[in-house]
């Protein structure tokens, strides 16, 4: 026992030593542990924000159901404890803003979530991000929409669902049931989501595995800095007496201070970042800093995972030297890297992946079996990267001086220079992949709504009265809007035919030339439009027939009904029915009639249609306004394509942070070399160029690398799918040059810290 107890005490010294390099060693010391710390702290912070995204949406969602008050089936009986609601909805500058009207029915009625007490007829509570819009120069356009309202007070977090949310709740004293309110004893409950189908649901692991994947490659390289010192300290210390086993437990003590340090750094810039998180809106989602809590079974996983992944890292490199006495022996310049086992990872990948394709993605195939193909196939570019490097590099010769330092470079570590370039290249390669799916399965959730855009781009309703002429003037006179189509809508049916019915459309003859094809038409016409596939329901209105209108009216069909075929309404909707002009009707005498108006609009004026949706709010609080198109997409994929783009970016951007730091480490342990070159006579910009040239030969050779690996992850994910493959070679260039760009702007920011390092106090040393 006393020999096993020396011998654990003997260890955990080593370690401890290991660990106190890691803050000693003065000035190049703390500068390294700083570097490192900063690498690894970017990617823990990364994976510490992907860890709270589900528990953030949770959080969002529980506020949206605790405030839900959408109630299907019949109405409860009025009382003291009820309330009436209606939606008042609209968009504003491309943004949604949730309204609701509120009228209470007794001393008891429910109180929204975030609201002290239901506002008043005439006051209005709003979202603190609507409060500002309200304030700003766009304030006079939006509050029309809000009736007008005096703002009484603001709604508080648990009653929105995001702290850039806009959202108001009017008080009113004239909801009525008939007119469209619910009414409500209690606020909450929600319906089930809809869920996302297993084709969204690929894409939403997939985009993870893409995201996520690059970290983890940064990662392994982060804790990678500062190596070629490291091996110089070990050989220090194997002078002084210490064994082979004392050197892999110091170097294993040191990789897992530096990395818990990194953990604490990367906890930190979470925390930090945490705090501006509620002033960002994306895709229409915002959270408050609270709701960012990543679980603490996942906190404990990335805290444990990321120093024993240092730890393997190092063991992994020390096999790759021999560290004796008077110098480090690098074995890795005689062994050239093999290429089978590292092509092994990415046919894993496509044996999980490609059987698949037999069945397609709608048998429910386990998640993980996707996640962990994708992962395999894209790792590929890591083990391939070093081998295709080296092969590259050991090829080259001759060219202009900066060009030979750079291969000369290259040739004596080919792998660093790969480990650098390697995130970018998984995540321009798992851009690729996913762009090609996304471009295989559009059409899967691109409908067409038959919407003509060329004869109206707005559709606006509302319930007609006596000034809707009025009203309909102001819409047809707003700044912008070139035509309008107006008319008059109620429904038609035959007495006891319970399978007939018309749409009555009433309006002047150029209006009703929309709805159908007239050869002729004066004042006081009338005309059934057949429509092919709804016949049936219009045979038997024939001229003197007596319709039953709206509920309880009736209406005789005039003399001279003329059959016309019906064209589609702009909105694409099937314009069948009696089209009457305004001389052959009294609308006086037909109950509730509905106005409509298609309007024209001049796209090339911004605004136009806020414009048109404050002055229809104007005219009518509850108007409905559309905005007509010829084709639109599954919101939810328009939203997982969306957070993919801006993933991409965001996670490109960082590893190009965490790949300066890199950089200027390894500038940082060249710095007596790159003065001794100025030294001799070497211009500052043939160093320049060099490093330039280092780091675009691996970056070329990793982007090739990186199309390839994504050609195959698509082809491998629409087989999947069983969707036809394409190329989308536009995104693919995108992808590529995006992930140039970055490379290029962190070698730029490099080279100031470059000139810095070759000024000729860089050749002291200690």
């Amino acid at each position: 026992m006393t020999g096993v107890s020396r011998r654990l005490r003997g260890g955990a010294a080593d370690l401890t030593m290991g660990a106190r390099l890691v803050v000693t060693g003065g000035r190049d010391g703390w500068l390294r542990a700083v570097l490192t710390a900063l690498g690894v702290g970017i990617g823990v912070a990364m994976l510490l924000l992907a860890a709270s995204v589900p528990g953030a949406l949770d959080a969002r969602q529980a506020r949206g159901d605790a405030r839900d008050d959408l109630r299907m089936g019949d109405q409860i009986p009025a009382a003291a404890n009820t309330l009436l609601v209606r939606t008042a909805d609209t968009t504003f500058h491309e943004q949604p803003v949730r309204g609701r009207v509120l009228q209470p029915e007794g001393p008891a009625a429910p109180v929204p979530p975030g609201l002290a007490a239901l506002p008043r007829p005439g006051e209005v509570v709003v979202s603190p991000a609507l409060r500002d819009l309200l304030d700003s120069a766009d304030g006079p356009l939006l509050r029309p929409r809000l009736g007008n309202a005096q703002v009484v007070g603001t709604i508080a977090e648990d009653g929105l669902a995001g702290p850039r949310e806009l959202a108001f709740y009017l008080g009113a004293e004239t909801l009525s049931v008939d007119d469209g309110a619910s009414r409500l004893d209690a606020f909450g409950g929600g319906l089930p989501g809809e869920g996302f189908g297993p084709v969204l649901m690929l894409l939403v692991v997939i985009i993870f595995v893409v995201l996520l994947l690059p970290i983890a490659v940064f990662l392994g390289a982060a804790v990678r800095f500062g190596g070629e010192r490291r091996d110089r300290r070990l050989a220090a210390l194997r002078l002084v007496g210490a064994d082979t086993g004392m050197i892999r437990r110091i170097a294993a003590g040191e990789a897992a201070a530096a990395a818990l340090l990194g953990v604490a750094v990367g906890g930190g810039f979470f925390l930090l970042g945490r705090q501006l998180v509620p002033l960002v809106t994306l895709l229409d989602l915002s959270v408050y800093a609270a709701d960012l809590r990543p679980p603490l079974p996942l906190v404990a996983l990335v805290a444990l995972a990321v120093p024993a992944l240092a730890v393997l890292v190092a063991m992994v490199a020390l096999r790759a030297v021999v560290v004796e006495p008077l110098g480090v022996t690098r074995r890795a310049v005689a062994v050239r890297p093999r290429l089978w086992w590292r092509l092994l990872l990415p046919a894993v990948g496509l044996v999980l992946l490609l059987p698949l394709g037999a069945s397609g993605a709608a048998d429910g195939q386990p998640d993980y079996r996707v996640a962990a193909g994708a992962v395999l196939l894209l790792v590929g570019v890591v083990t391939v990267l070093p081998w295709l490097t080296d092969l590259v590099v050991r090829r080259l010769r001759g060219g202009p001086v900066p060009v030979q330092l750079a291969v000369r470079r290259l040739q004596q570590n080919s792998a660093g220079s790969a480990r650098l370039v390697s995130g970018i290249a998984i995540a321009v390669a798992g851009t690729i992949g996913l762009q090609m799916l996304f471009a295989g399965v559009a059409d899967e959730f691109t409908f067409r709504t038959g919407q003509d855009t060329s004869r109206a781009r707005v559709l606006v309703q509302f319930p007609a009265d006596a000034d809707t002429p009025a009203g309909l003037a102001r819409l047809a006179a707003v700044p912008g809007v070139t035509g309008s189509v107006d008319s008059l809508l109620t429904g038609a049916t035959l007495p006891g035919r319970v399978d007939s019915y018309a749409v009555l459309r009433i309006a002047d003859c150029a209006a009703l030339a929309e709805f159908a094809d007239l050869d002729r038409c004066a004042d006081g016409d009338v005309f059934l439009a057949r429509d092919p596939n709804g016949a049936e329901a219009t045979a038997g209105i024939r001229s003197g027939a007596r319709l039953t209108v709206g509920e309880r009216h009736t209406w005789q069909v005039p003399a001279g009904l003329r059959t016309v075929p019906a064209r589609t309404d702009p909105s694409g909707a099937s314009s069948g029915g009696l089209l009457v002009t305004p001389g052959a009707i009294d609308t006086t005498r037909l109950g509730p009639l509905r106005a409509e108006a298609f309007l024209r609009v001049d796209r090339h004026r911004p605004g136009v249609e806020d414009l048109v949706r404050s002055t229809a709010a104007e005219v009518d609080l509850f108007a409905t306004v559309l905005t007509l198109d010829g084709t639109r997409q599954s919101n939810k994929f328009v939203n997982i394509q969306r957070g993919l783009y801006l993933g991409a970016v965001v996670t490109l951007l960082l590893i190009g942070a965490s790949m300066l730091v890199g950089m200027l480490e390894q500038l940082r342990e060249r710095r007596r070399l790159l003065a001794m070159l100025v030294a001799v006579g070497t211009r500052r910009g043939t160093l320049s160029w060099s490093v330039l040239w280092q780091t675009a030969v691996p970056v070329v050779i990793g982007l090739a690398l990186a199309v390839v690996f994504g050609l195959g992850l698509g082809v491998a994910l629409l087989r999947m799918v069983q969707a036809p493959v394409a190329v989308a070679w536009p995104v693919l260039a995108v992808a590529t040059g995006l992930g140039a760009t970055v490379v290029l702007l962190v070698t730029g920011l490099s080279l100031p810290v470059l000139w810095r390092l070759t000024r000729p106090d860089g050749l002291r040393t200690e």
